[in-house]
């Protein structure tokens, strides 16, 4: 038995449709700019034939579930909304070869990126880090996860509304990287584990919340997501 100075946290975890096991959250990838129209709102174009992927990462503890109220974060005057659609890994994977990416697979989920966007772009032109912009507290919104073993989601509406009104519609196959690009891609980089959870990236539109704002979403075919953004801690 090892005897801790104090008790360790809880490992997050996520509910999974149909079952009563937890599913327990590993690491938290997100790729950027994996959406054509997002790209050029951020001013970065992507040109899929001279670059590849790049990813952020996540703490493991800003995961929050669906239908949570989160505190509007410190240090920030433009806090920002990304919805998502997150791939959640069920087997070990390294070096996967892009036919054989949908046997790592476990399921997908609804995902929120929340964001700390005047510090993510002040950093970013800055040549440094940005992860007081994205590494944010409570910023990792996912919903239950829906088991899909071996399931390739190759199109499908994705949208988002704050208080009602539409901000983000797009689909899936407008994704720059796919599904199986993105597994192939990040698996030369890290051995990827059952719980990790890849983010796959947001579609145009993405825009700042206040303390009051509720935020719905839904990727078809998956499921919804909501959040209440409440005022600053």
């Amino acid at each position: 038995m090892i005897n801790y100075l104090w008790t360790p946290p809880t490992p997050p975890s996520l509910p999974v449709r149909g079952k009563s096991e937890r599913l327990p959250v590993n690491r938290i990838f997100c790729v950027g700019r994996n959406y054509h129209a997002h790209a050029i709102e951020m001013g970065r174009p992507v040109d899929k034939a001279t670059q590849r992927p790049f990813y952020f990462t996540k703490s493991n503890t800003a995961l929050v579930p669906s239908g949570a109220t989160v505190a509007y974060p410190p240090e920030t005057q433009d806090y920002q909304f990304e919805m998502e659609l997150v791939l959640v890994v069920g087997a070990p994977g390294f070096r996967v070869k892009v036919e054989d990416a949908h046997k790592i697979i476990y399921g997908y989920a609804c995902g929120l990126d929340m964001t700390r966007r005047d510090l993510q772009l002040k950093f970013r032109d800055q040549g440094r880090p940005w992860d007081l912009g994205k590494d944010v507290e409570e910023s990792a919104v996912c919903s239950e996860v829906v088991p899909m073993p071996g399931v390739v989601l190759e199109q499908g509406e994705i949208a988002l509304e704050v208080n009602g009104v539409t901000k983000q519609k797009s689909d899936l196959n407008k994704l720059i990287w796919n599904i199986r690009e993105q597994i192939a891609d990040l698996s030369l980089f890290y051995h990827l584990q059952p719980g990790d959870l890849i983010y796959t990236g947001t579609p145009e539109g993405v825009g700042p919340v206040v303390a009051g704002d509720r935020i719905t979403g839904h990727v078809q075919g998956v499921g919804e997501i909501a959040l209440t953004v409440g005022p600053a801690a």
